[in-house]
């Protein structure tokens, strides 16, 4: 009996020890603002250290950079439609969805349902709640600007359930110069051209370059403000360029609360869906076999 007494309290003793060691990870934070920017068909070799995006590299440098981020698929319709819904929505390729409308479970109607607030914002879109997939023909690569297929939301739009109001699928140029005023989840897309989607001449070292450019000069000063207003910016991919298996992008959070460095858990859209989810209390129905990303937090 004393000796049963005796190694139960050394158990626990070890257990006390064991936990001032290795102390449970920081809860996910909720933040005041979230914004994801989700760039085009890079993978991480690509962008992080490259001259030709300096930005990327930089938020990379600055936040938390995981070194090992994968797409869910090919082509790029159904890696956004994954990170918006945490399904592929039966979605294998690019085809128009005009005159569909989804009543499936997603992120924005989620947050909405909780009492949050979300909004779509994208470039080259020619009005609120537009609702084709494409507009607008580009000078320099000749191919569309505005594609809906980067633009989950608009899949969502509508009056059923799990849907949300035309209103809140916006042009960029109804994105806030205040940021106080931002929803409190925003998607922000770029068009074809500054998504790094678009080749064209010069070559693909030009696309990205658009792309960092752009990312520079319109997020950037959100992502200052959002070190010391507990907010959040999420630049993510779709996919790789080359559609391989192991489909490699690089995802970067950066912002109030989290630990700067490389983090390599295998970490995809689901997962960074599913962290959101666990973020807002949200149900996580389609994403309950994903991972909480719970290390990168202060």
């Amino acid at each position: 009996m004393k000796r049963s007494l005796l190694s139960i309290i050394a158990v626990a003793a070890i257990a006390c020890l064991s936990f001032k060691n290795h102390p449970a990870a920081p809860a996910v934070p909720q933040y005041k603002h979230v914004i994801i920017v989700m760039e085009e068909n890079h993978d991480y070799s690509a962008l992080i250290g490259s001259p030709n995006s300096p930005y990327i590299t930089w938020l990379s440098q600055n936040g938390a950079l995981f070194t090992d981020s994968h797409g869910v698929t090919h082509p790029s319709q159904g890696n956004y439609i994954a990170l918006f819904s945490g399904n592929l929505q039966g979605v294998n390729a690019d085809e128009c969805l005009e005159g569909k409308t989804y009543t499936t479970p997603n992120l924005g109607a989620d947050l909405i349902h909780k009492g949050f607030t979300f909004k779509g914002y994208a470039q080259t879109m020619p009005s609120v709640g537009f609702l084709s997939c494409y507009y607008k023909t580009s000078t320099l690569t000749e191919q569309s600007l505005y594609g809906r297929k980067h633009c989950p939301w608009v899949n969502w739009q509508g009056t059923g359930e799990n849907n949300f109001p035309a209103s809140l699928s916006l042009p960029m140029t109804e994105f806030p110069s205040d940021y106080n005023k931002l929803p409190t989840l925003a998607f922000v897309v770029p068009d074809m051209d500054y998504d790094m989607h678009n080749i064209g001449a010069p070559g693909d070292a030009a696309a990205i370059q658009r792309g960092d450019k752009w990312l520079k000069a319109n997020i950037a000063k959100y992502a200052e403000w959002a070190i010391t207003h507990d907010s959040l910016l999420i630049v993510t991919f779709d996919e790789d360029d080359a559609r391989t298996s192991a489909n490699q992008i690089p995802t970067i959070f950066y912002g109030a609360h989290v630990k700067t460095g490389k983090y390599s858990e295998h970490i995809n859209h689901y997962d960074v869906l599913h962290t959101l989810e666990v973020m807002y209390g949200l149900p996580t129905a389609t994403t309950q076999n994903a991972m909480t990303i719970g290390d990168v937090w202060k």
